[in-house]
């Protein structure tokens, strides 16, 4: 069971929903703590694929390694991160809506905490998170709607 699950409803394409999502360039265009988020190796990703995510976490830049372990396009994607004291672990799945005009995007959020990380996972980085989530969404939603 993930620790945080949210959905939304988006007035575009699954095909251009997935495409936009999987692109981790796009990351810190709708995610407020995504200071960077740069391919490790070429584009478009595939399973294997590396990116190096830079987030600000208070007055702190924090890089993690995530890595694609799942890729089914235009349905679902899952990324884990593979080093740093927290790894995140996100798993992504769109449906389509109205004859495939409309999307609904359900993201599943978990980290696990490695040495110092296990204690920020609960205090920091999980309430952070929550509230960071769906505000992430709605900037997503307006993003691929306008």
């Amino acid at each position: 069971m993930s620790a945080m699950r949210k959905s939304i409803d988006i007035d575009r394409r699954p095909e251009e929903v997935y495409a936009y999502l999987t692109d981790p360039t796009h990351l810190p265009e709708w995610q407020d703590s995504a200071v960077s988020a740069v391919p490790i190796g070429d584009l478009p990703v595939h399973i294997g694929s590396k990116i190096l995510v830079t987030r600000q976490l208070g007055r702190r830049r924090v890089p993690t390694t995530m890595e694609f372990v799942e890729l089914d396009p235009p349905r679902s994607w899952h990324v884990h991160g593979v080093d740093g004291p927290v790894r995140p672990d996100v798993r992504g799945t769109v449906e389509p809506l109205d004859g495939g005009t409309r999307s609904r995007l359900t993201l599943d959020v978990d980290f696990e905490g490695h040495g110092l990380g296990r204690a920020l996972v609960p205090l920091v980085v999980r309430p952070m998170v929550r509230k960071e989530l769906p505000r992430g969404e709605e900037k997503l939603k307006h993003l691929l709607e306008t």
